[in-house]
């Protein structure tokens, strides 16, 4: 169990009843404005796909999806880790346009997480996609992005404070953008996640670009699967939680690759034998289209908004033991 932090004297500002119906105000709030700011159409998604398919988020290539075989194929089938592919096999398929994009409810199972405020082995998010053009495959069309879902973030909150006057958190609206690199080179002492909450201190809201490449300590900033991310043209939108003290990731998204760049990325994670896959061959092939997409979590969303402590307090999922037994005695009330 990893660390789990016990804000002093922590007290919810919604009770049981309150925080429910906060969440689906958030939920609907949210998404609505959203689908607005980025034009996204609302598609159902799997829950599964056939390993076969390639389909998979391998996240950081390591966690091991939940998987059965089908009784009457006998093909195994396995819980999405996220929909960062399937979404752009989607996108062509319902023959959408340059500036059309969709978004959808993912759930997933991931069993390998180890659980703390932030972390469940149960992930809900919304999954969003966006089609762009060759010209927009830029910093600058992600940094422009970016500051609309921020946008959005702050929007939400300003509703949801109005409908529960007693939720205190503030976000700070204007995003602070640096490279994964600038802030290996301004805290080189620090570990990934200690340079996410010096930065997220200071500057609040934060997008750290560039996550999957090797930095100058040859490790990357954090992991990346190589073949949906452009390492380049991505990030996280991060945010400084006052309540426990730590930066606090709101959404992991960026430009995907393109021919060029899946090619680069697949040599430089010795994960060549991918090509083979039916997904892989469209996007080589230009087949696929251009596009920028991510996840945002909604359990961490209504966590952040609400100030709760604990995942687990908007969420119903597993805990180990001990944790639950902390939480009980701290004030900490796990659905």
């Amino acid at each position: 169990m990893k660390k789990l932090i016990i804000p002093k004297e922590y007290k919810s500002s919604t009770d049981l009843r309150q925080t429910q119906k906060a969440i689906k105000f958030i939920k609907d709030t949210f998404q609505k404005k959203l689908a607005l700011a980025l034009n996204l159409e609302r598609v159902s998604a799997p829950l599964f796909v056939e390993e076969s398919s390639g389909l998979n988020d391998d996240l950081n290539g390591v966690e091991r999806p939940v998987s059965f075989d089908l009784k009457q194929t006998g093909v195994k089938a396995v819980i999405v880790h996220s929909l960062a592919k399937w979404k752009r096999m989607a996108l062509k398929l319902y023959d959408f346009k340059p500036g059309q994009g969709l978004y959808t409810d993912m759930n997933a199972i991931r069993r390998d997480e180890e659980t703390d405020n932030l972390h469940s082995i149960y992930v809900d998010q919304w999954d969003w996609e966006l089609i762009i053009t060759r010209k927009e495959r830029n910093l600058s069309f992600l940094k422009e992005t970016v500051n609309k879902i921020a946008g959005v973030l702050c929007d939400t909150l300003a509703e949801l404070k109005r409908e529960y006057p007693q939720v205190k958190t503030e976000i700070k609206r204007d995003v602070f953008f640096i490279s994964a690199k600038e802030l290996e080179s301004l805290y080189p002492a620090l570990s990934p996640k200690e340079r996410e909450t010096a930065v997220c201190k200071e500057h609040k809201t934060v997008f750290i670009i560039g996550i999957g490449g090797a930095l100058k300590s040859g490790l990357p900033h954090d992991g990346r699967a190589p073949d949906y991310d452009d390492w380049s043209l991505n990030g996280d939108l991060l945010v400084y939680n006052d309540l426990l003290r730590e930066a606090f990731e709101i959404s992991s998204m960026g430009i995907r690759v393109d021919a060029e760049s899946l090619s680069k990325q697949l040599e430089a994670a010795s994960c060549q034998e991918r090509k083979k896959y039916h997904y892989h061959k469209l996007i080589l092939e230009d087949k696929l289209p251009l596009t920028i997409g991510g996840g945002i979590g909604q359990s961490r969303l209504c966590m952040l908004l609400l100030g709760k402590a604990h995942i687990g307090e908007v969420q119903a999922s597993l805990w180990p033991s001990g944790m639950r037994e902390e939480c009980s005695k701290n004030g900490i009330n796990l659905l």
